[in-house]
């Protein structure tokens, strides 16, 4: 009997028995897909995004379906971090899958709170740091924007924590090389990218914003083309690993992820669609491997190749 391949990848300091994630904000605090899928085949668990305090997020209507994705403007609705800690940590502990805590804040000293009192937290691995958010000490302008202020909050939570430090990039910049160097430098152990990018919608009899925030962010299989080239340059531009978000649906998305240089990849929209799409997800990519002989996921990774074949004249 052939031998299956391996699946199990190194995130820096964490192995994960396969390269497959939960993105946040796409699949609650996990026990929501208790019952619909087998939550202890995942690589890693990344929970909806944390803040200090309880947070009501934006006023509906705040999702709509667009072609090929959809938007949302959820707004970050959260049950808090001491919430999380007595209410929904106990369940998230008795799985075997790592578990990460997105979290965000409004300013620097708001990440490094939340840092410093989950790294006293038993069961959890990792943050996951979402730079997106706007920084209302600056204007309101994202921290994941600017190189600087993407810096200052990664390096102020990297002084509170112990636990690995993932930091989840935001696409609305010229650069992004230039965002992910930054948040190295600062201390970041892996990065995750693509964020959701900005866009909306307009109902034209009512000639209204869709969403009643007006923007929102773009997801799902129509971001998928930017996020495998953003991914792509982060990689090449850093020594750190990547993991690979955007649009991911099938075993296949995922596969051109990981053939581009990512060490793993996190499923976001796709959970809306079919709850079992992560398990779906990672049986297929063993099926790949096994049908072309490949001993382990690793052998593909960052097997992309860029330069055409010479051919003979």
């Amino acid at each position: 009997m052939n031998k299956k391949p391996d699946l199990s990848v190194i995130l820096g300091d964490i192995k994960l028995q396969n390269p497959v994630l939960t993105a946040s904000g796409t699949f609650g605090y996990a026990q929501e897909f208790e019952g619909l899928m087998d939550l202890n085949r995942l690589g890693a668990i990344i929970v909806k995004g944390l803040a200090l305090n309880p947070t009501k997020g934006n006023p509906p209507p705040r999702i709509v379906e667009t072609p090929c994705g959809m938007l949302n403007a959820i707004g970050l609705e959260n049950v808090g971090l001491n919430a999380f800690a007595e209410q929904k940590l106990p369940f998230l502990k008795t799985l075997s899958p790592p578990i990460f805590a997105n979290i965000y804040g409004a300013c620097i000293e708001d990440y490094a709170e939340l840092a410093a009192r989950l790294d006293v937290l038993e069961g959890i691995a990792g943050v996951e740091v979402n730079i997106s958010c706007p920084n209302v000490k600056a204007g309101g302008i994202a921290f994941g924007a600017d190189p600087q202020a993407a810096h200052r909050v990664v390096k102020a939570v990297r002084e509170k924590t112990a636990k690995h430090l993932m930091v989840k990039l935001s696409p609305n910049v010229t650069d992004i090389t230039l965002i992910a160097r930054a948040v190295e430098e600062a201390g970041a152990d892996s990065l995750s990218l693509i964020n959701t990018i900005t866009g909306m919608a307009i109902d034209i009899e009512t000639r209204r914003p869709k969403i009643a925030n007006i923007t929102g962010g773009l997801s799902g299989p129509a971001i998928k083309p930017v996020a495998l080239r953003m991914v792509w340059q982060v990689v090449r531009a850093t020594k750190i690993p990547v993991v690979g978000i955007g649009g991911i649906i099938c075993a296949q998305d995922a596969l051109e992820f990981l053939i581009a240089g990512a060490s793993a990849v996190q499923i976001g929209t796709a959970n809306f669609i079919n709850p079992q799409v992560t398990t779906d997800i990672i049986d297929g990519i063993e099926t790949f491997l096994a049908q072309r002989k490949i001993a382990s996921v690793v052998d593909i990774i960052g097997t992309l190749e860029t330069h055409a074949p010479q051919t003979l004249e």
